[in-house]
């Protein structure tokens, strides 16, 4: 294995076989044998000027299974049955070779190739094949809502992208001490329609940067005719659902992971925004060490201090996480933290970062059958300088359990948690913790309050303000806007063309939103160039959950947010 290759392993007893090698194609694509249920793929050899290798697991109708990327400084992944609900018999592994000299580059359809199945010498009796793991099913449940209607779901799958064109279901609101419902609200249903993959976006406007990708044809009964893998090299991120942006720089902010079309994790997980122009760069191979596996409902945070980026938690399919993966901004290299302490795995929970430690709320966890997944309402505290978790003792009201929420850091001294949902109850309310007494109080608030919701945008706009954006409310994607005032406990509902308006702004919920001191230069007559510092949100992808996913970019100046609540 002196030169470069690319090689597979099939099941726990196979022997390495060579896919890709220098003096060979570029791409290949082979048959997984039916008995075989974990996959192993690595490199072997110096990279050399090569890129990456892209590689796909794919149905009997050649649509992707599970995806990933090995890089020269991510140089193994590994499949497992149990983790992909869709493999069944004629699963198919192609692999694509990108950079370097390519002494075959050629890109179209790779002839089928087959594996031998792999029999050890002492013939041991193969271990019986696991039962491929199919969706938690739980039978029709009639139950009484907080408003005393019953309500029926069927067959619900546990853990999947919210971004499916589930069934439509109201939520109902719910108080204290009501007993909850045994049903998801938001999820695909067994008998869901099919993704639709990403949807056309509104034209180019001010303040929007580039288009969403053409809508996907859905999935239909027909096999579809078979076309290259192959694509040309990306300029901008595709669109996605549950994403997270970082600003690290005036200049700069970081875009992680997320899930796209057909429930698939993103080819693209890491990408650099350049502000200045508004420009994207993919980063994946830019940033050594051990990246994080793919992941929705994971939260990424920014340390200034450190220059670090915190990525904690999130779900794959049926796998949960509860690591923490760090990148250095100024190094671009990842660590996987070994860390002390005990903390849940947890996905769409909130992580606020606060002198220097992750203070993280809520989630959903896993929990065994036949109960369905769980909402926290547990606070777990991250000290870095010690790889520690604790719990810290909180006092006051605290706020039911929940996920999908938001959570905002004001004035250093307090966080304000906003929303999300308790299967089946979506929330309005708003909860203040005390980050000196660390006492939780319930917020009474004053004017029109956004409507319940869940995996909307919220972002900090000044000392005494931030903003609540788009969402789900359990029948339909919002794209209303709201800001509320920490001074006064006041909502004041904002109508900016940019946010609100169909024509530029299609409803989301799964974006990503944030503020960022963003510099522009303007140039004088004089010698020199000043730069012109100013505060701009970004509004990054999510979905309409219908299906549907974007990969536009919204840019407002918070001085016309902060401007149009004296409009209203």
């Amino acid at each position: 294995m002196g030169d470069f290759g690319i090689y597979a392993v099939f099941g726990v007893n196979g022997p390495p076989q060579r896919l890709l090698s220098v003096e060979g194609s570029c791409r290949v694509c082979v048959a997984v044998p039916p008995s075989v249920r974990q996959v192993v793929l690595f490199s072997s050899g110096p990279w050399g000027e090569r890129i990456c290798v892209n590689a796909e697991l794919n149905d009997a109708d050649r649509f992707p299974i599970t995806i990933g990327k090995l890089t020269p400084y991510n140089k193994c992944l590994s499949w497992e049955q149990w983790e992909e609900e869709t493999w069944t018999d004629g699963v198919t592994l192609g692999v694509t070779l990108e950079g370097g000299n390519l002494v075959k580059a050629d890109w179209s359809e790779p002839e089928l190739m087959s594996v031998k199945e792999y029999t050890p010498k002492d013939h041991t009796a193969p271990l019986a094949p696991r039962e491929l793991n199919g969706k938690r099913k739980r039978g029709r449940a009639s139950e009484e809502g907080g408003d005393g209607k019953k309500m029926t779901t069927g067959e619900e799958e546990e853990n999947v992208c919210p971004n499916g064109a589930a069934g439509k279901t109201t939520p109902v609101r719910k108080g204290r001490g009501q007993t909850k419902g045994g049903q998801k609200l938001f999820s695909a249903g067994a008998g869901a329609t099919k993704m639709k993959g990403t949807a056309n976006g509104a034209g180019e406007a001010q303040g929007i940067v580039g288009k969403t990708p053409p809508q996907s044809a859905a999935r239909t009964k027909s096999k579809p005719a078979k076309t290259p893998t192959h694509t040309a090299p990306l300029v901008s991120p595709s669109g996605r659902w549950g994403p997270t942006l970082c600003p690290i720089d005036a200049q700069t902010a970081i875009l992680i992971g997320g899930q796209g079309s057909r429930m698939q994790f993103c080819k693209d997980p890491m990408w650099k925004l350049c502000t200045e122009d508004m420009s994207w760069f993919a980063a994946e191979t830019l940033a050594e060490g051990p990246t994080p596996e793919a992941r929705i409902g994971h939260t990424a945070v920014y340390d200034p201090d450190s220059r670090r980026i915190f990525v904690f938690g999130g779900s794959k399919n049926r796998k949960w996480f509860n690591d923490v993966h760090i990148l250095d901004t100024q190094s671009w290299k990842w660590t996987m933290v070994e860390a002390q302490g005990k903390v849940p795995p947890l996905a769409y929970h909130s992580c606020s970062m606060f002198r220097g430690e992750l203070f993280v709320l809520g989630g959903v966890f896993p929990r065994p059958n036949p109960d369905p997944d769980g909402c926290s309402d547990s606070l777990y505290i991250f000290d870095p300088d010690l790889s520690i978790w604790y719990q810290p003792i909180v006092t006051g009201d605290t706020p039911t359990p929940r996920s999908g929420h938001s959570a905002c850091v004001m004035q250093e001294r307090r966080i304000y948690v906003f929303g999300g949902w308790d299967t089946p109850v979506c929330y309005n309310d708003m909860y203040m913790l005390d980050l000196g007494l660390m006492e939780f109080s319930a917020v009474k608030t004053t004017g029109k309050a956004p409507s319940p919701r869940s995996w909307h945008g919220s972002a900090v706009l000044s000392d005494t303000k931030f903003l609540i954006h788009g969402g789900y409310n359990g029948n339909n994607a919002l794209s209303d806007a709201f800001i509320f005032d920490i001074d006064t406990n006041s909502w004041t509902e904002v109508a900016l063309p940019q946010l609100t308006r169909p024509q530029l702004c299609v409803p989301r919920a799964g974006h990503a939103i944030i503020t960022m001191d963003t510099a522009n230069p303007q140039r004088f007559s004089g010698e020199g160039a000043a730069v012109d510092v100013r505060s701009t949100l970004l509004v990054f992808g999510g979905g309409d959950n219908e299906g549907n996913f974007y990969s536009d970019l919204t840019t407002v100046a918070v001085e016309d947010l902060l401007g149009a609540i004296s409009r209203e």
